[in-house]
């Protein structure tokens, strides 16, 4: 299923119809401000078990990251956001950032690492920002699988690709090509895990 979602004024009615494909155990494809990628309800341990299938890797190994809708949710499911990195996050946050926090017992243990950590996003993408605030909870969120070539950034040809494999496909525009920076907070200081589409001084 192919669901046309306005990038700038996202359709209500459609945000509810992805919300109740993920409340009912569903994956998505679908867009952030950097790539296009795959997502489910993180309470729904199957269907995270599902995209690790799609992905070819083990749930344990996988460095899953997910899509909180605003800054809020953070200390709900990070610890220690002390007021340097608090700040720090206020100022990168909505943008192209995944931030490595320490992770708090509201995170299902299928998306911690074995350091106890989890990647946090807040794209600077309407769309997915919406669907995670229409969910109520964070939305998976997970590379494609394979190399990020060019055909991850046509809505059309993700849909012919992965159909048969997900519950629908959010084509809100063409998709870009480089992932997320990667910043490591969990152990105090800031470490550069990934360069990607955000700069980092």
């Amino acid at each position: 299923m192919l669901i046309h979602i306005h990038p700038e004024n996202p359709q209500p009615r459609l945000l509810r119809q992805v919300a109740e494909i993920l409340r009912g155990g569903g994956i998505i494809v679908y867009p952030t401000d950097t790539i296009y990628g795959l997502g489910c309800d993180i309470f729904q341990h199957k269907a995270v078990e599902r995209i690790c299938r799609i992905k070819g890797v083990d749930p344990q190994k996988a460095n899953l990251s997910f899509v909180c809708p605003d800054l809020s949710d953070l200390s709900k499911y990070a610890r220690q956001l002390d007021t340097p990195v608090y700040r720090s996050l206020k100022q990168h946050l909505p943008g192209p950032y995944t931030f490595i926090l320490g992770a708090s017992r509201e995170v299902p243990r299928i998306l911690k690492t074995k350091r106890d950590t989890v990647g946090i996003r807040i794209p600077d993408n309407k769309i997915a920002r919406c669907i995670a605030e229409e969910l109520g909870n964070p939305i998976l969120s997970a590379t494609l699988p394979g190399d990020i070539v060019e055909e991850y950034t046509d809505p059309d040809l993700i849909h012919d690709r992965f159909e048969k494999l997900v519950d629908a496909v959010i084509d809100g525009g063409i998709g870009g090509m480089t992932p997320s920076t990667v910043i490591d907070y969990s152990s105090g200081d800031p470490e550069v895990v990934r360069i990607g589409a955000g700069p980092w001084e």
